[in-house]
């Protein structure tokens, strides 16, 4: 008796899948490329310096504790007046177009927090996570109907539950900032600190310091880099964040008062090279 033939392959769904995964491929290119599109034109509108910036700032409780609530309870508009008003002195200096770059607006506290980058994220992964941040805030704001050009949502830790905060981010993309600060009357200064610096970094200023020990970076990192004698420094550059005190020791910067923005730094916002 022979053995029956075998069974011939199916190959019919064999086109479909293919068109299928072909149509996911198109879909996801038009998805990359809006995002490209909407990437360069944000970047264009942000830097042309014409009109005010609207800075939303959002608030979020990165934790239970009752200090951090009391701190949310009591913050009102005037709590960020001093980036205004740093950025208007910046301004006057560079001779910038507008006498009033940035204009911020404080918004309702936020329930949840934003999406976390992995620690061991690739590119692959930090490009995911950054569609899903920019959807989490697209979601988180999409009912405010005054002007947003920036939004930076901001968590706040009780120091007593969490002395050192994760690192801050700011997206050019997006145009997005998220910011780990303090819930301490004490830390205001050093929380605006924070915000402007991450500010900066969506118009697509850089950092001006040294990952391996958070050291400004002469000469750009220093306030004033010409300064003599050269230490203590008598400012900090806002994206190194620290002022140099001695050759190897630095400080973080207690408020916008102790700091400037370098000609690296505004050249790198297309602000004009011509500072008094």
């Amino acid at each position: 008796m022979k053995p029956a033939p075998a069974a011939a392959p199916l190959r019919g769904n064999v086109p479909r899948r293919s068109g299928w995964k072909m149509l996911r491929v198109l879909i996801l290119l038009l998805i990359l490329l809006l995002v490209a599109v909407t990437t360069w034109q944000q970047r264009y509108l942000s830097t042309r310096w014409r009109d005010p910036l609207y800075v939303a700032i959002y608030p979020i409780a990165a934790d239970d504790s009752p200090v951090t609530r009391a701190y949310l309870a009591a913050l009102d508009v005037e709590r960020f007046k001093p980036i205004d008003h740093f950025f208007a002195r910046e301004a006057e200096r560079y001779r910038l177009q507008t006498g009033e770059p940035v204009r911020t607006r404080l918004r309702a506290e936020l329930p949840a927090i934003p999406p976390q980058r992995p620690v061991d994220a690739g590119v692959l992964a930090t490009a995911l996570w950054s569609l899903r941040l920019r959807y989490w805030a697209w979601r988180a704001s999409g009912h405010v109907r005054e002007p947003e050009d920036i939004r930076m949502f901001v968590l706040y830790h009780d120091p007593a539950l969490t002395p050192t905060v994760p690192h801050s981010l700011g997206l050019v993309k997006g145009l997005i900032g998220v910011v780990y600060t303090f819930a301490a009357p004490e830390m205001n200064g050093q929380n605006n600190v924070v915000i402007a610096h991450e500010l900066l970094h969506t118009v697509g200023a850089t950092d001006k310091y040294n990952p391996a020990d958070d050291a400004p970076r002469f000469p750009d990192g220093y306030g004033d880099p010409a300064q003599t004698p050269l230490y203590p420094q008598s400012t900090a550059e806002l994206m190194a964040g620290r002022r140099m005190l001695a050759p190897d020791r630095w400080q973080q910067a207690a408020s916008l008062d102790e700091v400037v923005i370098g000609p690296l730094t505004a050249f790198e916002i297309r602000w004009p090279q011509h500072a008094r």
